[in-house]
């Protein structure tokens, strides 16, 4: 080997030895979902096990307890790098896919098993419109039947009326849902929602119990309306940009570890909102009694005009008459087993 041979390898060897270790890939992630809870709990297990089966290259570093803003905060962080992914909601999902929030539309499901089979039956279309927003699915998440919680008891639509009812900022599903009632309620962001409770800006809120619990929000209410307004859903998601600037490997290990352990949180999660129901009765507030089969099909009928007014505007009038087509379908198909 000649000496300028020598020299090019030895140059070689030194560059080589000097470069860095691949840094690994650390994926932001907000939650309003608070530190402790079974949410949180569920997600640090996901980073562990992320974390080791890609042997230190991909890995969560979190922002639970709405400490990156609200969620329409967290989708313009995301698009502008700040952050990776979220936990959403059903609210955050719609600023990303408008089409999903028909998955959250007032009185349209009866039971959390009527929602799973058509988000699954409909997962095609619903992962196209999350891509279609720049960003991929983890994991569908169960939030939970929603419920009223209010301070005073309420007994029917009427009593809501007289209520100062918070509706969250920029939600159109919750705002169709009070219109559609004759409800004027109060928009606020969820961050400030126990603010307004302790000085009485609002007196009645909505949301599934672990959720409310978890947010404290139970510790100023003392009444519960039997009727829920939703089966709400989320979801975790990552954005685009960045999930594609992985290698193929670290996708499908991020997306299959993901799913694994978020199927886990929604069994974890439903079992938990029917003990947390049970423990706010047993903690003092009023579950009112069932107002019965006609006043729940008088909801179901308000629901079925505040879709039809979103619509266009949220989801296409395809894609409802699709959802309201196959859940007849469903229903009757149950009868008959039944």
């Amino acid at each position: 080997m000649n000496i300028s041979n020598r020299l090019a390898l030895a140059f070689l060897l030194a560059a080589s030895s000097a470069a860095p270790a691949a840094a690994a890939s650390v994926i932001k992630l907000a939650t309003l979902a608070p530190d402790g809870s079974t949410w949180m709990k569920v997600l640090n297990e996901m980073s562990k096990d992320l974390e080791k089966q890609s042997e230190g290259a991909l890995k969560f570093k979190f922002y639970p307890g709405g400490v990156s803003g609200d969620e329409k905060d967290v989708v313009k962080k995301i698009r502008i790098g700040q952050l990776h992914g979220a936990g959403f909601t059903g609210v955050g999902l719609g600023e990303v896919a408008p089409e999903t929030r028909l998955l959250d539309a007032p009185w349209l499901f009866r039971s959390r098993s009527e929602l799973e089979g058509l988000r699954g039956k409909y997962a095609k279309e619903l992962n196209a419109a999350v891509e279609k927003g720049g960003f991929v699915l983890l994991g569908w998440t169960d939030l939970g039947s929603v419920y009223i919680f209010s301070k005073n008891p309420i007994a029917s639509p009427e009593d809501m009326k007289k209520e100062k009812m918070w509706v969250w900022e920029g939600d159109p599903i919750a705002l169709a849902a009070y219109k559609a009632l004759g409800v004027n309620p109060v928009p606020l962001s969820v961050v400030d929602v126990m603010q307004s409770l302790q000085t009485g800006m609002i007196n009645g809120v909505y949301g599934p119990p672990l959720g409310v619990v978890a947010l404290q929000w139970h510790s100023k209410l003392k009444h519960i309306y039997p009727v829920p307004i939703a089966e709400s859903t989320g979801a975790v998601l990552v954005s685009k940009k960045f999930y594609d600037a992985l290698p193929a490997d670290q996708q499908k290990l991020l997306t299959d570890v993901s799913a694994k352990h978020l199927l886990r949180l929604n069994e974890l999660t439903n079992a938990e909102n029917d003990k947390a129901l049970e423990a706010l009765k047993k903690q003092g507030l009023d579950l009112a009694a069932d107002p019965g089969p006609a006043t729940r099909r008088k909801y179901e009928e308000l629901g079925t005009a505040a879709r039809k007014e979103l619509a266009g505007k949220l989801f296409s009038a395809e894609l409802l008459a699709k959802f309201e087509k196959e859940l007849a379908a469903l229903r009757a198909r149950s009868a008959k087993k039944s």
